[in-house]
């Protein structure tokens, strides 16, 4: 991998790939906002797995932070990234079973 003039590390042969289409950022945000919104925690209170849950939506809560933090500062790019690791939790979360979706297979990948 290499770096380029902006310090991020990419595969050679695949050039910069900026996101300037501000709908995509915003349409990701948006989604991610929603998935977080419906998720709750699945476990019973007092188990072992509400800690990993509970960690599941802490994490998730960071990231989006961080994406919006990202976005403010003109920094779609990375925001864009922030944005998709917190989904990426809300979604490994629900996989698991450790967080509640519902059925909702348009925001969350379920297993059946």
């Amino acid at each position: 991998m290499s770096s380029g003039d902006d310090g991020l590390y990419r595969a050679p042969g695949y050039p910069r790939a900026p996101v300037t289409e501000p709908t995509l950022l915003e349409k990701y945000l948006r989604l991610t906002h929603e998935a977080l919104d419906r998720v709750t925690p699945a476990p019973p209170p007092r188990s072992f797995l509400r800690g990993a849950s509970d960690d599941f939506l802490a994490m998730a809560r960071a990231y989006l932070a961080d994406a919006e933090h990202f976005s403010a500062a003109g920094d779609p790019q990375r925001a864009l990234a922030a944005a998709s690791y917190a989904h990426g939790w809300l979604d490994a979360g629900v996989r698991l079973g450790i967080l509640d979706g519902g059925d909702d297979d348009q925001r969350f990948t379920l297993f059946r």
